[in-house]
């Protein structure tokens, strides 16, 4: 009998632990305003987590340590890597913070387990001269290349997240005061400055391209428009910026975040200090932000090697 009570507990556990996620994943979502693609990786995360707990017999209301390391070591022997390992843990310790928050347990086991270290690689960034080159290889005499400029230049001009761009509208420009407004992550709002160039380019986008796009049938205040007049998703915005980087011969392996690496390190070496430029990216950390430090001094390297007479076959 005490082995079918057992089972019972962990059936009964299983389907409660599986609606916990659920209302986590609806917090998430709903109250704190992360992304879809955010909303999406917790998802799958917790899922795999919660299959783990339910096929080792684990009870997830009373896990131990000892229970959520031989879940790293699982996921380490099925080849996961550093990261991924780190983002599944992150997950399961936000989740923990929370059920304690909300008294649906009482420990939080996870909050002392390590995180897995990780090898920090320099953000990939682009020269001002290859940006420029991109640009110049679009034809903007259609609605088209009119759009993709502007979108790309925008990128640049602001250090956004292609998410961010996705999701501006029209009224987030403003011309006035030469400016964007973004939404972040958490749906935390900032103000970026923009130069006179991508203005022009942005001004040229909504009196020439935009109403050649829009669909009476679809009325959207959504700012970039596919040619099918839907707003334009993430992805579309992905395929936009891949698209013209081929188009220009540049490294395929480029993504529309080398972008915002470009900007961050551009405002670095002209001079910025970090608060701002953390304030720019809409950095939660100052620890996210100083990774540019070591990009701008490596670039001082380069340019002293290449500069100093001295340097010359060191």
């Amino acid at each position: 009998m005490s082995g079918s009570g057992e089972a019972g507990e962990r059936v009964g556990q299983a389907a409660g632990f599986r609606g916990w996620c659920d209302r986590f994943i609806s917090y998430l979502q709903d109250v704190r305003g992360l992304s879809p693609q955010t909303v999406r990786a917790y998802r799958a995360d917790l899922a795999s987590f919660a299959s783990w707990t339910e096929r080792e017999g684990v009870l997830p209301a009373t896990i131990s340590h000892r229970e959520l390391r031989s879940y790293l070591a699982d996921l380490n022997r099925a080849r996961y890597s550093e990261k991924t390992v780190n983002r599944h843990l992150s997950a399961i310790r936000a989740l923990y913070r929370w059920l304690v928050h909300e008294s649906l347990v009482t420990q939080d086991s996870a909050a002392a387990i390590a995180s897995p270290k990780i090898a920090r690689t320099l953000p990939k960034t682009m020269a001002d001269g290859d940006v420029a080159d991109i640009l110049s290889a679009i034809d903007d005499t259609d609605e088209v290349g009119l759009r993709d400029a502007a979108i790309l230049e925008l990128l640049y001009a602001s250090g956004a997240r292609i998410a961010e761009i996705a999701g501006l509208s029209i009224e987030d420009i403003d011309f006035a005061e030469a400016q964007v407004r973004l939404f972040g992550k958490g749906s935390k709002e900032r103000i970026v400055p923009l130069y006179p160039q991508v203005l022009d380019r942005l001004r040229a986008y909504l009196q020439r391209s935009r109403p050649r796009l829009a669909k009476p049938s679809k009325p959207t205040r959504a700012l970039f428009l596919s040619t099918r007049g839907n707003p334009m998703s993430t992805d579309a915005l992905r395929t936009v910026f891949e698209k013209r980087v081929r188009a220009a011969g540049k490294d395929a392996q480029l993504t529309p975040h080398a972008m915002r690496h470009t900007f961050a390190t551009e405002l670095l070496g002209g001079g910025a200090d970090l608060r701002t430029v953390q304030e720019l990216l809409g950095h939660e950390s100052l620890s996210t932000t100083q990774i540019y430090t070591h990009v701008s001094i490596d670039r001082l390297k380069d340019a002293t090697r290449q500069a100093h007479p001295r340097s010359e076959g060191s």
